[in-house]
């Protein structure tokens, strides 16, 4: 999440050619869709070669686009093969401490960096799981945990080590009945139903921190402290890629991909156990985002599909306030600031539009590369990841 404070007095309007409202931008070595993470007058993000052998962390200034850590982190003899189109070995985004920058590559490895040195302060790489089609979950600091999510074809769980030595602190499998298997007992389509990407997040019910997560065919919430199942809600989706929401006293989920449902949860004391009838307010089963996450304005939803439709749903009924159309393919999430929506598609546009009861848009901006990796902003300034490049948009 972007703090508020941070997604003020954005432009917007730039371009290329002529040159408008470029502050820098930086050529990448290698590819990935984590997130540009801002901080301390820094950039952090990771990225890897396209056959996954090797992965770095960049650190960049921001003020000025220059690198000042450019690091190899881990070199894999045979990474498993990606199986699509879509993801790369560097999609989990950093987070960031103001003592350290934690980074992820699911189970190829995960560290905490100095971020003055980027020199490796404890790393693990004993953490087993195939992710079949890449991973894609962030890891999440709540108080003195890392949280990590893991949902591959042969293991999926949640656990949190310690942020401060990378030890674990608690570990938790799903309990997910999948009901995938077929007449010989396997997994069908090699186990690709139980794929999740989802990043958690964590919320206060009545003095209790439930952290939700959203997996294949069900969502979680576990004691954030003790890793102890709180809830769970059957979906029957697969492919999860979106954070939950929270609004006055509910979660509001994102299930998956090609035809996922987007929900409410009500959270109280007795949000308990398997909750997917008893405390579900509302349930919308179409028109909802792929891997594109929705975004929460006030008591708005907006989101886009794949296919460039947008719309926006009142939070409070799950009803359709307007939809509309935008071109392009879309699987970078949107960022919102002064009222305004960002939409990034995978054709190099941006759409700026108003986050109002009618669709209205601002402008469409081009760069020369298109974008999966969800933009960020920092002090008036958006960053934009491309295919091969980062770039700072301002004054």
């Amino acid at each position: 999440m972007i703090p508020a404070e941070d997604a003020v007095g954005l432009p917007t309007e730039w371009s290329e050619e002529p040159a408008k409202n470029i502050a820098w931008k930086l050529d990448l070595e290698g590819f990935g869709h984590s997130v540009p993470v801002v901080g301390f007058g820094k950039v952090w993000l990771t990225a890897a070669t396209k056959d996954g052998k090797q992965q770095f962390i960049y650190c960049i200034e921001q003020s000025t686009g220059k690198v000042l850590h450019h690091k190899l982190m881990y070199e894999n003899a045979e990474p498993e093969p990606l199986k699509n189109e879509v993801n790369t070995y560097a999609s989990p985004s950093c987070a960031l401490d103001k003592d350290a920058v934690y980074v992820h590559f699911g189970t190829y490895g995960t560290a905490r960096l100095n971020p003055e040195t980027a020199e490796v302060v404890w790393e693990r790489k004993d953490i087993k799981c195939r992710h079949f089609r890449g991973p894609g979950s962030s890891p999440i600091i709540w108080n003195n945990h890392l949280i990590l999510t893991f949902d591959g074809i042969d293991a999926q769980f949640v656990m949190a080590l310690d942020k401060n030595t990378g030890k674990t602190v608690w570990r938790t499998d799903r309990t997910t009945d999948y009901g995938d298997l077929d007449e010989n007992g396997q997994p069908k389509l090699e186990g690709d139903l139980r794929k999740a990407y989802s990043t958690p997040g964590y919320v206060d019910v009545n003095g209790k921190t439930h952290l939700i997560s959203i997996g294949s065919r069900a969502g979680f919430a576990y004691n954030a402290l003790t890793g102890e199942e709180l809830w769970t809600i059957r979906h029957d989706d697969f492919n999860a890629s979106s954070p939950p929401m929270f609004f006055e006293g509910h979660a509001i989920l994102n299930t998956g991909s090609r035809g996922s449902n987007l929900l409410s949860v009500r959270l109280d004391d007795t949000t308990r156990g398997d909750v997917s009838v008893s405390h579900v307010v509302w349930n919308r089963d179409k028109g909802n985002s792929d891997l594109s996450a929705p975004i929460l304005i006030g008591d708005r939803i907006f989101s886009v599909l794949n296919n460039g439709v947008v719309n926006c749903v009142n939070v409070k009924t799950g009803e359709e306030v307007w939809k509309d159309r935008i071109e392009g393919t879309f699987t970078a999430s949107p960022i919102a600031g002064d009222g305004r929506i960002y939409f990034c598609n995978e054709e190099g546009d941006c759409y700026v539009v108003e986050a109002t009861d009618s669709f209205k848009l601002i402008s469409k901006n081009h760069l020369s590369e298109g974008m999966r990796a969800s933009p960020s902003a920092a002090e008036g300034h958006l960053f934009l990841r491309t295919f091969t490049r980062l770039y700072c948009i301002g004054d």
